[in-house]
C-alpha cells in the first residue's frame, strides 16, 4: 500500500463526504439554525414591544389616576359647596320660619290685648253701672241705657 494511493483515496473519500454534508445535511441545520435565530429575534422584539407597551400603559394609568383624582376634588369642591348652600338655605328658611311664628305671636298677643280691652272695658261699665246704682240707689236698666254703656265703653 501506498500512503498516496491513501491520501488521495482518503482525500476523494472526504471531498465526497463534503459534497454529501453541503447537499443533504448542511441545509437542514442552517435552515433550524435561520429559524430559531429568527424566533429567538422574534423574542426579543416582542419583549421590547412589551416594554414599550408597559410603559405607554403605566403612563396612561397615572394619567388616568391624576385625572380621577382632579375629578374627586372638583366633586369634592362641588359637595362642600352644595353643603354651604343647603346650610344658608336652611339658615334662611329657619329664619323666615322664625319671622313668620313671631308676625303670628305678635298678631295673636295683639288679639289678646284686644280681648283683653274689649274684657275691661265691659267690667269697668259693669262696675260703673254698679257704683252709679249705689250712689242712685236705685236700679239702672243696661237695655234701655245701652247707648249710654256704648258710649262709655268708647271713651274708655
Amino acid at each position: 500500500m501506498n500512503i498516496n494511493l491513501t491520501l488521495i483515496g482518503q482525500s476523494i473519500t472526504f471531498a465526497v463526504f463534503v459534497w454529501f454534508c453541503m447537499k443533504y445535511v448542511w441545509p437542514p441545520i442552517m435552515a433550524a439554525l435561520a429559524e430559531r435565530k429568527k424566533l429567538i429575534a422574534d423574542g426579543l422584539a416582542a419583549g421590547e414591544r412589551g416594554k414599550h407597551e408597559l410603559e405607554l400603559a403605566s403612563k396612561r394609568a397615572a394619567d388616568v389616576l391624576r385625572e380621577a383624582k382632579s375629578q374627586a376634588a372638583e366633586v369634592i369642591a362641588q359637595a362642600e359647596k352644595r353643603g354651604i348652600e343647603i346650610v344658608e338655605e336652611a339658615k334662611n328658611a329657619a329664619k323666615a320660619e322664625g319671622d313668620r311664628m313671631i308676625a303670628a305671636a305678635r298678631a295673636e298677643i295683639e288679639q289678646e290685648a284686644t280681648r283683653a280691652r274689649e274684657m275691661l272695658r265691659e267690667q269697668v261699665a259693669a262696675l260703673a253701672v254698679a257704683g252709679a246704682e249705689r250712689i242712685l240707689r236705685r236700679e239702672i236698666d243696661a237695655k234701655a241705657h245701652a247707648d249710654l254703656l256704648e258710649a262709655l265703653k268708647k271713651e274708655l
